[in-house]
């Protein structure tokens, strides 16, 4: 997998999920297993196991031995060891099994059917189906998108997280624009951070929305309570949404309660979770949204988020790419219950 030239602009981020380095970077990918012996010497007494692996495969990183102690990778005198800050004495036999991590595997081809809007030498735009993991991530290092790049082109094995140059989270679906090239990835990610690509989202929110038009701005950044979720917050990064309220269900009883919207946001700024967050920072969380205090609605389990618009300029002409994506059919029958035909 090549390294990146450098961090990607903080725009070039979808509202899904940040960018990550590439995790295969120091790992060993596709080596035979390898195991490794020594005995602890006079002037080692007293070192940590961790240090003590780092002398004897020091072309490793250390978190990524660290790993192997975990894992149960790593005996000292014949027993296993998974405590990084135990203390070795001068005479013991260390030993380590370079056992490839997870991450170390992630980054491999896997066929896999791919929606492909559009494509030519240089970019592709899918859309993305629900379930689908767009990057290698702890819990899934395996059968995501870009596994399915790798696969796809030959290419993609060469560029920074195979092209990727904005995501999508598990759960939402919809268009997503993937470099083929180095010239046309830097073109993106300069639009993208430039604020020239228009991403427009369709959502079901719950709740009746009181306004016809507005401008959401407020800063986003981890919650300070659960490190899974994100939120606004004064020492977060600027983000605005804008959102425009579509129609109104009034629920079963037709009383109002239990009341659903739907919404068209777009985007202009792309922070983590960024229009799940906006919507529920104003009271309206998304349907299905889990993580952030959404329910179940309309037959929908999952939130009710779909990237329906995507344009930006071809990297190489710098002509005007517009895209849509009809709405996948679960959340379609939803969207039927609340807009009318």
């Amino acid at each position: 997998m090549a390294a990146s030239p450098g961090p990607l602009p903080d725009e070039a981020l979808d509202p899904e999920a940040d960018i990550g380095p590439d995790l295969a970077a120091d790992n060993p990918v596709d080596a035979e297993v390898e195991t490794r012996e020594t005995v602890i010497s006079s002037a080692q007494h007293g070192l940590r196991l961790d240090k003590a692996l780092v002398a004897l495969a020091g072309e490793f990183s250390r978190s990524w031995l660290q790993q192997l102690i975990a894992r149960a990778h790593v005996q000292v005198d014949g027993q296993v060891q998974t405590t990084a800050a135990r203390k070795l004495r001068a005479g013991q036999r260390l030993r380590v099994t370079l056992a490839p991590t997870a991450e170390s595997q992630a980054f491999r081809p896997e066929l896999m059917p791919l929606a492909v809007v559009y494509e030519d030498e240089h970019l592709l735009v899918v859309d993305k189906p629900a379930g689908l993991v767009v990057h290698p991530a702890p819990g899934n290092w395996s059968g995501t998108l870009l596994n399915g790049l790798l696969a796809h082109h030959a290419g993609a094995s060469a560029l920074p997280r195979a092209g990727i140059v904005h995501r999508l989270d598990k759960d939402t679906t919809g268009l997503m624009v993937v470099a083929k090239t180095l010239p046309a990835m830097t073109h993106l990610v300069r639009q993208i951070a430039a604020r020239e690509v228009r991403r427009i989202y369709l959502a079901l929110v719950q709740g009746r929305v009181p306004w016809e038009q507005a401008t959401i701005e407020a800063p986003i950044g981890r919650d300070p309570v659960s490190r899974l979720r994100m939120a606004v917050v004064a020492t977060g990064k600027p983000a605005r949404t804008d959102v425009e309220r579509l129609a109104v269900w009034a629920g079963e009883a037709g009383d109002g309660k239990g009341s659903i919207t739907a919404v068209r946001c777009r985007l202009h700024t792309g922070r983590t979770h960024q229009i799940r967050v906006h919507l529920a920072w104003r009271g309206h969380v998304l349907v299905g949204d889990a993580l952030y205090g959404g329910k179940p609605a309309l037959g929908l389990a999952r939130q009710a988020l779909h990237a329906a618009e995507l344009a930006f300029q071809h990297p190489d002409d710098d002509r005007t790419m517009v895209f849509s994506a009809a709405l996948p059919a679960d959340l379609a029958a939803a969207w039927a219950r609340v807009v009318p035909a």
